[in-house]
């Protein structure tokens, strides 16, 4: 029986439409063969929503996406819109969609893939078979916390507070995303916190161990972030999934995504308690590479595999998806991004051409 699902495509600014070209491409073969039907829509953000709108996310977009069953987005921003005042700033429209869409969870892979584990500045027996996934709460902690701004004191000086913050139910429902991930992966949960100094920690790992009883299946570990950031250089191999706070979550999952020596290959995906996630490649738009058949869009067709996954419930298809990118780099097929001596460089389109080919040739 033909499952159908409907799709909002924001290609966006830059390389973009690129990219999101290619995934819709494979979207559809991949569609055809496990029978998924997928209608497709587009919708304007970022940069080219406010040449056309005048505002990076007009409601109009608001509502395709959350009308829809996930979000496909490929990029936004660029040289042009720079100069803009913070509210018309391309990378309001993806705020204000993150928040329109209750969206509290991000979910970012740092996996090695064996045909690029060279590139990555750490040893390969360090890196070989890396695997993470970093959960990272995206709506609360030091970032959102009242009260902040820069405020005179009775002496004159000027003085800058921020307030890390959680209530016990932000750090359910995100700890529940983390046990949730890890169930999907290898069974191995990290909480990552600062719990030794920071009262609000101490809530945090009180919580997430409170919430593993829920969760018999699943190992739970506890890190302090500063000895996690060690470790993820020292032995990076013995983290399967890792969640933490809006902080800690920005700083690791960056450190993680080096790790892979590409950031340029990886994707990530934000999700709510319900309704529609997004699903985007963690690279910018490129604009000094847009419109020159440059780009890569493996980031993107990941993206993709990640909504089949998560957004979707399409384990299957997702896993074949991210099989055609490992073949195609077993061909020796790369993009200028990740070339090297020995391999075949292509463009974007020859890359998703590469990728259609390897879905048929399994099919």
């Amino acid at each position: 029986m033909t499952q159908q699902f409907r799709i909002t495509l924001l290609p966006g600014d830059g390389i973009g439409p690129e990219i999101m070209a290619i995934a819709v491409d494979v979207l559809q073969r991949i569609g055809q063969r496990f029978d998924l039907q997928f209608e497709f829509q587009e919708a304007l953000i970022g940069g080219v929503a406010i040449d056309q709108a005048g505002v990076p996310l007009p409601d109009q977009t608001l509502e395709a996406c959350r009308q829809s069953d996930a979000v496909l987005l490929a990029a936004i921003g660029g040289y042009k819109w720079d100069s803009l005042p913070r509210q018309l700033r391309p990378e309001t429209g993806l705020l204000g969609l993150r928040a329109g869409l209750g969206l509290f969870a991000n979910l970012r892979p740092a996996t090695i893939l064996p045909q690029l584990v060279d590139a990555s500045s750490l040893k390969r027996e360090v890196v070989d078979g890396v695997d993470i996934m970093v959960v990272r709460e995206l709506t609360g902690g030091v970032y959102f916390g009242q009260p902040k701004g820069i405020f005179a004191t009775e002496s004159g000086q000027k003085r800058g507070v921020n307030t890390m913050a959680y209530q016990a139910s932000e750090i359910d429902r995100i700890g529940r995303v983390g046990f949730e991930t890890a169930q999907k992966r290898r069974g191995k949960l990290c909480s990552v916190d600062k719990a030794n100094v920071l009262e609000v920690s101490q809530l945090w790992r009180d919580r997430i161990t409170a919430l593993a009883a829920d969760y018999p299946e699943i190992e739970l570990s506890h890190l302090y972030v500063d000895n996690a950031a060690m470790q993820l250089l020292r032995w990076p191999k013995q983290f399967d999934t890792i969640v933490t706070g809006n902080l800690f979550g920005d700083i690791l999952s960056d450190a993680a995504a080096m790790l892979t020596g590409s950031i340029g290959m990886l994707p990530s995906a934000s999700l709510g308690e319900k309704g529609p996630g997004i699903f985007e490649p963690v690279h910018g738009s490129a604009p000094d590479i847009a419109g020159q058949d440059k780009a890569n869009p493996l980031a993107q067709v990941l993206s993709a595999a990640m909504m089949l996954r998560y957004g979707l419930d399409q384990p299957a298809a997702a896993e074949q998806l991210e099989q055609a990118v490992l073949q195609v780099l077993d061909q020796g097929y790369r993009t200028s991004d990740i070339m090297s001596e020995g391999m075949i460089q292509v463009g974007c389109q020859a890359m998703g051409a590469a990728l259609l080919k390897t879905l048929d040739q399994e099919n």
